[in-house]
């Protein structure tokens, strides 16, 4: 992650909105805030060893509270009127940010919000994104259901979060053999490399008998 180019990507959404006041566009404000939201989690994201923390997992203390309480503000704004793609992303993206734990977060309401941006913006990636959402609110059968859809459509064969799902919604239902080959395939399809250790370490995980 490029810090350095995080935050001049921060100051030039900042200064279009100066330049557009007093009414700036609500999707310059919706994405100033996306840009806040994702970069306020930037230091929770690795571990010490550069390895992937997904998001349940991350310290929320690490998160950058000034960057939050900013974005929130301009969450609110852009929803007030007609709300765009990018309002819709940074509402999602305040939903996890306003979670103190993980647990707190309001998976409902980020469900609703992915089907009014599955409405703006359809895409087999956004459907999946909405299918995880929706095993978090409604259970991992629910959101199994969705990605088997997905998956005979067969325009996220080549995706490797499309897999790297399917198997997390397996091994959170105990089918660790079919959840082993699906982290196999995903794993055959990343190219990043934290993402892959984070693959090979579930896959680890699935096949290590509890004792």
């Amino acid at each position: 992650i490029r810090a350095d180019l995080c935050a001049e990507a921060i100051r030039l959404g900042r200064l279009v909105r100066t330049l557009l006041e007093p009414n700036p566009p609500a999707e310059a404000t919706a994405l100033v805030a996306l840009m806040l939201l994702h970069d306020s989690r930037r230091e929770a994201r690795l571990d010490e060893a550069g390895d992937l923390v997904v998001l349940e997992e991350q310290d929320r203390s690490r998160w950058n509270k000034e960057h939050i309480a900013e974005a929130l503000a301009l969450v609110d704004e852009a929803l007030s009127n007609s709300p765009g793609p990018f309002a819709l992303e940074a509402a999602i993206a305040a939903e996890h940010c306003k979670a103190a734990r993980a647990d707190n977060t309001d998976w409902p309401r980020i469900v609703n919000l992915y089907d009014l941006l599955q409405q703006l913006l359809p895409s087999p990636v956004v459907a999946l994104n909405r299918a995880v959402a929706v095993a978090m609110a409604h259970g991992p059968n629910a959101g199994l259901a969705i990605i088997d859809e997905l998956a005979a459509a067969g325009e996220l064969d080549d995706y490797h979060l499309l897999h790297a799902a399917r198997a997390d919604m397996l091994r959170r239902l105990g089918s660790n053999t079919e959840a082993a080959e699906n982290y196999e395939q995903a794993l055959s399809l990343v190219t990043n490399d934290s993402e892959r250790r984070f693959l090979e370490r579930r896959l680890r995980e699935i096949r290590t008998p509890v004792s």
